[in-house]
């Protein structure tokens, strides 16, 4: 996304970062999720909002305070309006700019229509997935989210075929967009490949055929510019794309098209990546007000600045928050503790059906 955002959006799609982001994000939580359940035979939604809140909502609200500030607003045509900064900090940002556009928002946030879609994503996952647990089994849980993805991409069609909307509404709005998340927790839940290594195991030929099939899927979704498409279908290829990949990129990490990854600046980069996210709009921006150079030169500045303005929140900020976290997480009730029952029902949800 920086390198679309630093003026090659015509080469690299920014809004395909997003939709890796929403995977990600997916995998990462329902994985993060399935461990405390099988570890201890219940998942403690109070903790799981208390680690959302302190992780996501502080961060934000500095940085947008801070770019409301005359002295981060190089150019004079940003008007934040009330309404537009209400909007913001009550996570509603993406149907904000869907009624309203994005003029009146704080200057180069309006990447927060994303985050916005998270959180409403993630103040009904966990109870939804608190509710299958005690049912199904991991397989068939993803296959009640395989559903869900099914029928978002039905309500896609209806709007833009039936309804006739706004291309727009189905890339900005939380009912149009979930299953780019719901991806993620397919393989989560059902797929994981760092928690079910003894039960899935793949061949190299089958990985490097797996991958090729995702290459060309991906191909498909950026070849194809009709805007029917685009507003539809594309985000389902792209996350039966992204399955196969984040497999075996997980799986499969000690090759050398991975392995780049697990380097430490490419650790440090993903223990600063909300901040980066959230400011590298206005660091492009800036760049590019104070520094008549080249594109690149921009560029290169933009990232720096970028970087050292999250590193700095990651060290000033987010870590206390994690120790303040930990404290509270402390005072809350325990997680139903893992009663014999409990852990039944959690060796029941590992297995292939129940």
């Amino acid at each position: 996304m920086f390198v679309s955002h630093a003026g090659l959006q015509d080469a690299i799609p920014g809004g395909f970062g997003v939709t890796i982001f929403f995977f990600l994000s997916g995998y990462l939580i329902t994985t993060l999720l399935r461990q405390e359940y099988e570890q201890r035979g219940a998942i403690s939604l109070s903790s799981f909002y208390l680690r959302r809140i302190c992780r996501i909502i502080p961060p934000l609200y500095i940085v947008l305070l801070l770019l409301l500030l005359p002295f981060t607003r190089a150019e004079a045509y940003f008007q934040p309006t009330l309404a537009a900064v209400a909007a913001q900090f009550a996570q509603l940002t993406n149907y904000y700019v869907l009624l309203r556009g994005s003029a009146h928002l704080v200057p180069d946030t309006v990447a927060t229509w994303s985050l916005a879609i998270e959180e409403h994503f993630y103040l009904l996952f966990p109870l939804l997935l608190v509710a299958l647990l005690k049912l199904h089994s991991y397989r068939r849980i993803a296959l009640v989210f395989a559903s869900l993805c099914a029928a978002v991409l039905a309500w896609r069609c209806w709007l833009i075929y039936g309804l006739h909307v706004s291309y727009d509404y189905t890339y900005y709005a939380t009912d149009a967009r979930i299953d780019s998340l719901l991806y993620g927790c397919i393989m989560g839940i059902g797929c994981n490949p760092a928690l079910d290594r003894q039960r899935l195991q793949l061949s190299n030929g089958v990985c490097i055929a797996a991958l090729a099939l995702a290459a060309v899927l991906l191909a498909l979704t950026f070849l194809d510019r009709s805007e029917s498409f685009r507003a539809t279908f594309r985000y389902s290829v792209q996350g039966l794309a992204l399955l196969p990949i984040f497999f075996i990129a997980v799986r499969k990490s000690s090759w050398r098209i991975f392995s780049w990854l697990e380097s430490r600046p490419m650790r440090f980069l993903g223990l600063i990546s909300y901040s980066f996210y959230l400011v590298h709009v206005r660091a492009l921006h800036l760049a590019a007000h104070y520094l008549h150079a080249p594109l690149l030169v921009q560029g290169v500045a933009g990232f720096a600045l970028t970087v050292a303005f999250a590193s700095a929140m990651y060290y000033l900020v987010e870590r206390h928050l994690a120790v303040i976290r930990r404290r509270l997480h402390a005072l809350l009730p325990a997680a139903a503790a893992a009663t014999p029952r409990a852990a039944a029902d959690a060796r029941r949800a590992t297995q292939p059906d129940s």
